[in-house]
């Protein structure tokens, strides 16, 4: 299973809807999207993780470039609905000290 990307605008904040497995075989491809997005600047940006199903050290990655490349320039990349393991690796990682993570995507975007 690869990964699917859904995307789609509200309010300004840039919503990735990831469906399928982030991992070495796809973190590339998704990692030239969101920095071409970033580049072309957005800097609200929710990754909806509903239909995530699995992250390897390789998407982690992925997102901590994000991050970096958004800190610079006064944005934000905040994650939503996470599955508890997906959240667990979040938490074991240190990511959530500098990820903020959203229950819904509504609250995500409305803390822009």
């Amino acid at each position: 299973m690869g990964l699917e990307v859904g995307e789609n605008k509200n309010d300004g904040v840039i919503i990735f809807a990831l469906k399928g497995r982030l991992d070495s075989n796809t973190s590339n491809d998704f990692e030239e999207r969101l920095l071409s997005s970033i580049q072309s600047g957005e800097n609200k940006i929710i990754l909806d993780f509903e239909n995530l199903e699995y992250i390897s050290s390789a998407g982690l990655r992925v997102l901590l470039k994000a991050a970096r490349e958004l800190k610079g320039g006064d944005g934000k990349l905040l994650l939503c609905s996470l599955k508890d393991y997906i959240r667990e690796v979040f938490d074991l990682s240190g990511f959530v000290s500098f990820l903020p993570i959203f229950d819904t995507k509504e609250e995500g975007i409305s803390s822009f």
